[in-house]
């Protein structure tokens, strides 16, 4: 790959107009829009693939795609070289603009490579706009792309959504009205960091039991909150995704209930989907899904992530949850997605992140 990588820098002076010299303006669209760049008469073909490969569904509890395929025609390309999310699709064995236009941009010893079947899929951000994600899938016929992209499917879809969260983190950003103060009482008292905004504040700090319970506009149709629990001394044998289940329930009965005292968040199972995925560098055990009070009076989608500190034995517990009856949820479970990703260990940190931090205690 990283032959291919110089190769494809050869040619990026051919896919800028008017080239390097000007500064990048931001890339523009949806967020979860794809602009595909394919030919009309091989599009139905390309999007029974394409569509299975990023327009998975997920339940917030209604039915909402990851993303959405929009075709463009070649000869509209560059009225949408500036848009977030670009894919160019075709085969070697087509006569059509699509081919010859990636024929033309890809250097030769590349192209030998792709009639080898070494290679299928060229990455690349930031060419025509900034925070732009560009992906050309090329094979020698149909069938071999469709079987290519369908064992690579994981790593084209997560190429997509990690720049999507780092966009989404860059909005959400903001240092001026970051609340420090508290970040750095947490890293104070507990050894551990997330980013918090302005327009979240403590629900519950509870030492006993190793729990933190932050929320954002609660009583409202857009409520947001993530939790932070943690339990010391124990092994990998607690990374399972049995136990997942039983410790979030176990702490959402505990602290999550009604003003009343009468009704608890509970997981709903039936829309429940776990896998396994690197947290920053490590091994955790993902889960998303939906929760809903133990009376169904109300629910909405989460994210969850356990993994384990393997310096302190200690396990994490990060959760996200949205309350949004009235709007989607997907770009609300996003954002407190890339917020939990957030998340330090005191030993993830520098010196000097934490002596900078620790000087916004009250």
């Amino acid at each position: 790959m990283k032959k291919l990588y110089i190769f494809f820098l050869l040619f990026v002076f051919l896919l800028i107009n008017n080239g390097c010299q000007q500064s990048l303006k931001p890339a523009i669209g949806k967020e979860d829009e794809i602009i595909v760049i394919a030919d009309s008469t091989d599009w139905n073909d390309y999007y029974d693939f394409l569509s299975a490969i990023f327009e998975r569904e997920i339940i917030t509890p209604q039915p909402e795609q990851l993303f959405t395929l929009t075709r463009v025609d070649f000869s509209q390309f560059k009225k949408y070289q500036n848009r977030k999310n670009i894919l160019i699709v075709t085969t070697l064995n087509r006569n059509n603009g699509v081919t010859e236009y990636v024929k033309s941009i890809i250097d030769s010893s590349v192209i030998n490579m792709i009639k080898e079947g070494k290679e299928f899929v060229i990455k690349k951000k930031d060419i025509w706009a900034k925070n732009q994600v560009i992906v050309i899938l090329v094979s020698n016929t149909l069938e071999e792309l469709r079987i290519k992209a369908f064992k690579d499917k994981d790593n084209l879809l997560y190429f997509f959504q990690s720049a999507s969260d780092e966009r989404v983190m860059k909005n959400l950003y903001n240092p001026t009205y970051e609340k420090k103060d508290l970040e750095a009482k947490y890293l104070k008292e507990y050894g551990w960091k997330i980013y918090i905004q302005a327009d979240f504040f403590e629900a519950i700090n509870n030492k006993e039991n190793n729990f933190v319970w932050l929320r954002r506009s609660p009583n409202s149709d857009m409520e947001r909150w993530i939790f932070i629990h943690w339990i010391d001394s124990v092994d990998s044998k607690w990374l399972d995704k049995d136990s997942v289940i039983e410790i979030r329930n176990r702490i959402t009965k505990k602290f999550l209930r009604t003003t009343d005292d009468k009704a608890y968040v509970e997981i709903a199972k039936e829309y429940l989907n776990q896998s396994e995925v690197n947290f920053n560098g490590k091994y955790a055990i993902f889960t998303q899904g939906l929760w809903r009070m133990n009376d169904y009076t109300m629910g909405g989608p989460f994210v969850n992530y356990v993994f384990l500190d393997q310096k302190k034995n200690r396990l994490y517990m990060l959760d996200g949850s949205v309350f949004s009856p009235r709007y989607e949820k997907k770009s609300l479970i996003q954002q407190v997605d890339v917020t939990l990703k957030s998340f330090r260990t005191s030993s993830e940190l520098s010196k000097e992140e934490i002596d900078a931090l620790l000087k916004y205690l009250k």
